[in-house]
């Protein structure tokens, strides 16, 4: 009997123990998050503070920094010319020219500066979904539902067409939805086919291949200092991979509910925006693993084409294929800074490389630059 008492005695001492620790753990649970929830806006204010910009909401700023209205961007020149609704554009590295393509089966290149067309290249196929020019302009590539990745050599042409192809490269099994180049003979690519391939231009052979999404991948930005490259696919989520490993994936990032159609690096690499079919765009930060912020979750309700931040990183820009059509949004607080109007869906759009424009290429076959 005394046995059995003192074993009760035991159990209700233990169970007691338990107890208080379960508390420990929920309490300390409870801290953990609310201590986390604190550190986003930390991280943001690290992000743009190393990036020299005002980092304090509207409300915060000094009475001397304080903005009364809202920033406005303006079209500062169109460039008129495709004949069919424009697909993609990017800048070159310099700023003076960019490339854009078209459902009108050519991609054009533009002087950026007199809005003059320097040399029209035809495609084999009108379906052209992505371009992209090389660091020292050197390329331009193409491609789209042929499944291929043509590679354009325009430094040496002469002459206003340019009809051959310098390399192709063909390996997909699915449309190719995005390529961006890494240096002057190595460029990435996103396909249908669920893959990414890091590519030999020269040799015209993948060197790596990235197959870890479930779905499309729909769009690939590259940050080539740091040797890394992140994806967004429509499986929902984005992807980072190491360019130096074969299908090497640094970290994968949930949180849309819908296909990812566009990823862009802030201008730091530590972190990167994605925008989506859920008509939100989100923030993820490298370092912290984790979301930091959504534009746009309770107030637009259309399709996300294309984003890609200001120079400082203080925008994040972002086209829709309805109303509005494409806004800027306030990096830190989420707010919508402004509206850049569009008569039609912004199918694609870029800043420059020096921060001093952005470029939108619209259904109506328009390219705008707005400053």
């Amino acid at each position: 009997m005394a046995s059995m008492l003192a074993l009760l005695g035991q159990s209700q001492e233990t169970d007691e123990k338990y107890k208080k620790c379960r508390d420990q753990i929920a309490q300390l649970r409870k801290e953990i998050e609310a201590k986390q929830q604190g550190q986003v806006l930390e991280v943001l204010k690290t992000h743009v503070r190393n990036n020299n910009i005002e980092i304090l909401p509207h409300s915060e700023q000094p009475n001397n920094r304080r903005r009364n209205k809202p920033y406005r961007f303006s079209v500062r020149k169109k460039l008129p010319g495709h004949f069919g609704k424009i697909y993609s554009l990017y800048w070159s590295s310099d700023g003076n020219e960019l490339c854009s393509a078209s459902q009108d089966g050519k991609i054009l290149i533009w002087n950026a500066h007199t809005t003059n067309k320097r040399i029209a290249i035809p495609l084999r196929s009108a379906w052209v979904m992505t371009c992209a020019y090389s660091p020292q302009g050197t390329y331009v590539g193409s491609g789209g539902l042929d499944n291929s990745c043509s590679i354009f050599n325009i430094k040496d042409s002469v002459g206003w067409e340019l009809k051959q192809p310098y390399r192709e490269l063909q390996r997909h099994e699915g449309y190719l939805s995005c390529c961006r180049f890494v240096d002057e003979n190595h460029i990435v690519t996103g396909s249908g086919d669920a893959s990414c391939l890091l590519w030999d231009i020269e040799r015209q052979t993948p060197i790596n291949s990235f197959v870890e999404h479930t779905g499309d991948v729909e769009s690939v930005a590259v940050y080539a200092q740091k040797n890394i490259f992140v994806s967004g696919a429509i499986d929902a989520t984005a992807k980072v991979w190491d360019l130096r490993e074969k299908n090497k994936c640094i970290a994968t990032f949930k949180g849309h509910t819908s296909d990812i159609n566009s990823v862009q690096w802030f201008p730091d690499g530590d972190a990167f925006a994605t925008g989506s079919d859920d008509a939100t765009c989100r923030l993820f930060d490298l370092r912290a693993h984790r979301q930091l912020n959504i534009y746009g979750a309770h107030e637009i309700f259309s399709t996300i084409t294309s984003i890609d931040f200001s120079k400082s990183g203080y925008f994040l820009f972002a086209g829709y294929d309805e109303n509005p059509y494409c806004v800027a949004w306030n990096t830190c607080t989420t707010e919508q800074e402004t509206t850049l109007e569009h008569p039609t869906r912004a199918a694609c759009l870029q800043t420059s490389p020096q921060g001093t424009a952005v470029a939108t290429g619209c259904w109506d076959k328009t390219l705008r630059l707005w400053a």
